[in-house]
């Protein structure tokens, strides 16, 4: 049982790594968005909605990057047991 002490701590900092990981996509994916003009979509782009509309799309892009990441991350990290000899 004292050994499950270290496997929990392993979990939460993964999670944290993953908390991370996913607010720096959203911010990068934010940051991206703002280049693009927005006039061609919507009719106010200066509006409440139409940074709520976004602040989503961001959310939403950032997410699907993050998830990537973490996924390539893990993955890589796996490979690792491809190649250990026992």
């Amino acid at each position: 049982m004292g050994n499950d002490t270290g496997l929990f701590a392993l979990a939460g900092w993964n999670g944290l790594f993953s908390i991370f990981v996913t607010l720096g996509c959203v911010l990068l994916a934010w940051i991206v968005l703002q280049e693009i003009n927005f006039d061609k979509f919507v009719r106010h782009p200066r509006t409440t909605r139409a940074r709520l509309l976004q602040l989503l799309i961001a959310i939403a892009l950032g997410h699907l990057v993050a998830a990537f990441v973490l996924d390539y991350w893990s993955w890589v990290g796996t490979l690792k047991w491809l190649f250990s000899s026992e």
